[in-house]
């Protein structure tokens, strides 16, 4: 169970990084999804599932869609789809 524990707090790390350092608005929001997921699966290892249904719901869930609208309202998405295209192009 220490190496399954060890394992999760190595990818808690490794999305808090990844999440800094990604430049694409979409990859950070998934990556951030990721980590609240993996925040929930240690506070049930921990043996507070109160705490990790909460993190799911408004980690995972409902920060994540609110990020989504925001990305969609803001035409952040189709920005980064375009340079993606006009890169591929060249």
């Amino acid at each position: 169970m220490t190496v399954f524990n060890c394992i999760l707090l190595v990818f808690l790390v490794v999305c808090a990084v990844s999440v800094s350092l990604s430049k694409n608005l979409l990859n950070s929001i998934l990556i951030f999804m990721s980590y609240s997921l993996i925040m929930s699966i240690i506070w049930i290892i921990l043996e507070s599932p109160d705490l990790a249904i909460t993190e799911a719901a408004v980690g995972a869930g409902v920060t994540s869609v609110l990020f989504f609208l925001t990305l969609k309202k803001i035409h952040a998405m189709m920005k980064s789809d375009q340079e993606e295209d006009e890169r591929k192009d060249e």
